[in-house]
């Protein structure tokens, strides 16, 4: 379980995600793990990952190995280097993407946030891909966060951080898959 967000405000976007892992019942904190980061840094990307935690390590593996290097700069160019991805998911990293006979296309069985300096985007489980006009959140915690940034977006004394830092708290305060602390990260948009 977890919880990532995303916000745009005042040139600036920010993204966060909580640091909680959990394997069934059982939850382990960023007090045991190391490794409990769930944002991936990528030239000028930061990404944030919902479901299983390896798709940081998968993600990550992928864009150091390829040579030709992804552009996240638009929902176009996002969506084709996801369709990349997805082929490399199935053949190289054992993704198993068999769904429900009526799913229309293959899942990816994860969602990301992608802020850079062209603002913020979402790629869902079967790579549709949105840009944000404002902030998002995604994860088991995902309605308490969208419900705390929207109390607090209009409060001109709100950075995207404070907002998207406030998104995190309110997940990890009522939703039970998710944890503190959190990581944040803010890039000036372009």
């Amino acid at each position: 379980m977890t919880t990532i967000v995303a916000v745009k405000k005042n040139g600036y976007a920010a993204i966060a995600a909580d640091t909680l892992t959990m394997w069934g019942s059982m939850k382990e904190s960023a007090d045991y793990i190391v490794n409990h980061e769930k944002i991936l840094k990528f030239q000028d990307n930061y990404m944030a990952f919902t479901g299983s935690p390896a798709f940081k390590l998968v993600v990550g593996h992928w864009l150091n190995r390829i040579k030709r290097k992804p552009n996240f700069e638009s929902v176009e160019n996002i969506f084709d280097s996801w369709l990349t991805f997805h082929h490399q998911l199935k053949e190289n990293y054992f993704l198993r993407p068999e769904d429900e006979e009526d799913d229309a296309f293959e899942t990816s069985r994860m969602n990301v946030l992608i802020v850079n300096p062209k603002g913020v985007f979402a790629v869902g489980f079967s790579r549709d891909v949105t840009e944000y006009k404002r902030f998002t959140a995604f994860g088991s915690g995902c309605d308490f966060a969208n419900g705390a940034m929207h109390a607090v977006y209009d409060d001109e004394t709100k950075s995207a951080e404070d907002i998207a830092k406030i998104g995190i708290e309110a997940a990890a305060k009522f939703d039970d898959g998710t944890g503190l602390p959190l990581n944040c990260y803010t890039i000036k948009l372009k």
